[in-house]
């Protein structure tokens, strides 16, 4: 059994009532041995702890989407219980000393999960108005209060058919409920996004992979190079615990980016794309010569000389007649001079 010191130390940290505690052995369906924790009930969350003198928790275990919680094996006095826990997500198994520890664990479980008393569970009549109790303790903790006001990450509700400028005020308010460095985007993603954008920024919230509490991705610059590193920051019905050696509960997600700027003196810086500030008409681009589609050049040929018609042979008077239209060849040509003389004009009679 955990002190009284402790235990007021985890209710401080928690900021959850009490419901029960145990030794409880867990683990993850595919893992391959349970290992024991010193469990605690607190709201609708189950809180496990390294053993009964640790005052932070090792691992928590959200039960408000719980949809069943069935033992593996049917209930025995001489046989240890084996419960399988089935959520949205994921299984996880639990293991107890005994069945009748067991059958609490379960019936307390199931009662702040469903918020009804499982009736049919083999336990005693003290305990199922113990149980009882826990419900009516469970349903006023989950109603809000009337003097509720609503946090900057819950926006007030509006009228189904908002006016122009409630609509903006609407519009405002959500953009300054969520920090201008969250995003969605996976560990990975955020990881490379830091590492190849230092410019913008080292410091990105983003959500966890069970898609209920949030992470917070950030890069810092030692000596050796910069180093990622990454912090689960957990949701619950009072605002967001950062998951440290001692954890820091805040109200608001801005509330939680302010706190590691505030502890890192500055040296972070939330991280936000750069945006473009000039419109540019980029230059005209000359069309690829490779685009233009090409077109085989024409070859005229040649008939060849086989396929020539041979050319009619000129007349002899036509010949004589074209000897003596240059008087040069007369004189150079001997045989042109000798048909000249023989030459006799027709005259007719």
């Amino acid at each position: 059994m955990a002190s009284r010191g402790v235990i007021k130390r985890r209710a401080t940290i928690t900021d959850l009532p009490l419901y029960f505690s145990g030794q409880i052995q867990k683990k993850y369906t595919g893992e391959g041995g349970f290992r024991g924790y010193y469990g605690e009930l607190r709201g609708s969350t189950m809180f496990f702890y390294a053993d009964e003198k640790h005052e932070t928790y090792c691992e928590r275990l959200e039960l408000h989407n719980l949809k069943s919680m069935v033992p593996v094996s049917s209930y025995s006095a001489k046989t240890t219980p084996v419960y399988t826990l089935t959520f949205s997500n994921q299984e996880v198994q639990l293991k107890t000393d005994n069945p009748d520890t067991g059958e609490l664990w379960r019936g307390y479980i199931l009662t702040v999960a469903k918020l009804e008393v499982p009736h049919q569970l083999q336990l005693l009549p003290g305990h199922f108005m113990a149980l009882e109790h826990v419900r009516d303790q469970e349903q006023q903790r989950q109603v809000l209060p009337p003097f509720y006001q609503p946090s900057m990450d819950v926006p007030a509700p509006r009228s189904c058919t908002p006016t122009s400028s409630e609509a903006s005020n609407e519009y405002d308010d959500s953009l300054s409920s969520v920090p201008t460095c969250f995003m969605s985007v996976s560990r990975e993603e955020a990881e490379e996004l830091l590492t190849k954008n230092p410019e913008c920024g080292s410091i990105i919230l983003r959500p966890a992979t069970d898609k209920y509490n949030y992470t917070i991705t950030m890069s810092q610059i030692y000596p050796s190079g910069p180093v990622i590193k990454n912090y689960r920051i957990l949701s619950s019905d009072h605002g967001f615990i950062i998951e440290l050696e001692v954890p820091v509960t805040v109200q608001t997600l801005n509330q939680v980016v302010d706190y590691f700027l505030e502890q890192t003196a500055g040296q972070l810086k939330p991280f936000a794309k750069a945006y473009d500030i000039h419109i540019e008409v980029p230059p005209r681009v000359p069309p690829n010569r490779d685009d233009i589609p090409r077109v085989a050049p024409t070859i005229r040929t040649e008939p060849s000389p086989s396929n020539k018609p041979p050319t009619p042979p000129r007349p002899p008077f036509l010949n004589q007649m074209s000897t003596y239209e240059n008087e040069k060849d007369l004189k150079t040509n001997p045989k042109v001079e000798k048909n000249k003389k023989s030459y006799r004009p027709f005259s007719r009679s």
